[in-house]
């Protein structure tokens, strides 16, 4: 009993969190020049959610495809928040949900096709979740208007001043968001998913002391 209520527990936190990281990430994305460094940290964070989360769940039950399921939860959280922001008044290309059943299904087939080996579902499948939620996550980007002209037209009123909108200058930052995401994502993630693999044992030694 303790140890389904400490479970389900953890999947609504990770849940919850992966909705208001969604929400934050409308502010990163369109209201600053640094675009396309935020979306490498935006892509870091949700690759944390999706390793330690998805990981967790998946050696919990020890079911191949229980992890795409958690994709799924998380899902229908960030497409509620993507609601949310519609009802408020904005476009409804204003705000990007994650790509998160993609990464989710190949973290499953890494564990599957290992024959349920712990350690090759945090090597490889960290590794595959690193380098492809950034990829998933660009082709997402490109449905989208262009972000600063919905800056302008759709100013918050609460914004710090380094985050009013300003042109972008082309080529400052990082060229390629998705290249460096997916190079941070994969070295990253394989430590992810080893914590979400770890939290397993901490939280059936803490319900049997």
């Amino acid at each position: 009993w303790l140890r389904r209520c400490t479970h389900y527990l953890f999947i609504v936190v990770v849940a919850v969190n992966s909705t208001l990281l969604t929400i934050n990430t409308g502010d990163y994305i369109f209201y600053t020049d640094w675009a396309w460094t935020s979306y490498t940290v935006f892509s870091i964070g949700n690759i944390l959610m999706i390793s330690v989360g998805a990981t967790y769940y998946l050696l919990f039950t020890g079911v191949p495809g229980t992890a795409s399921y958690y994709g799924l939860i998380m899902q229908v959280y960030t497409w509620v928040a993507k609601g949310a922001w519609f009802a408020l008044g904005y476009p409804y290309d204003f705000i990007v949900t994650p790509m998160w059943i993609p990464s989710c299904m190949l973290l499953d087939l890494a564990y599957w096709a290992s024959k349920k080996n712990k350690h090759s579902l945090i090597l490889f499948g960290g590794v595959l979740v690193g380098m492809s939620f950034p990829l998933f996550n660009m082709v997402n980007l490109l449905t989208v208007a262009d972000p600063h002209e919905t800056a302008f037209k759709y100013p918050r009123p609460t914004l710090p001043p380094y985050m009013v909108p300003i042109e972008p200058q082309a080529g400052k930052f990082y060229n390629s968001p998705v290249a460096l995401g997916a190079g941070t994502g994969s070295v990253l993630a394989v430590t992810f998913t080893a914590l979400g693999a770890k939290l397993n044992t901490w939280t059936y030694r803490w319900m049997a002391a």
